[in-house]
């Protein structure tokens, strides 16, 4: 994302991002996605052709938004 207004919080599959925007949305944080694919990756590394979606939001947000990410990307390792 070009407008340095903007910082990537999280990057991953669309199931987790998913939530994160749930979650983000609860206390009134707008996240900006982004997709990328690893079409061309698959055959030689073995990388499903799922897209990875990228999460930002806006710098004035950064805090409060990095706490969601943060308790629910601790809950994943759990």
């Amino acid at each position: 994302m070009s407008d340095s207004n903007y910082i990537k919080v999280y990057s991953g599959d669309s199931i987790v991002v998913q939530r994160m925007v749930v979650e983000l949305e609860k206390i009134d944080i707008i996240p900006v996605l982004k997709e990328q694919t690893n079409a061309g990756l698959s055959p030689i590394f073995g990388l499903s052709n799922a897209p990875i979606q990228q999460v930002f939001v806006h710098k004035d947000e950064l805090e409060k938004a990095t706490e969601v990410i943060n308790t629910i990307t601790s809950e994943l390792q759990e």
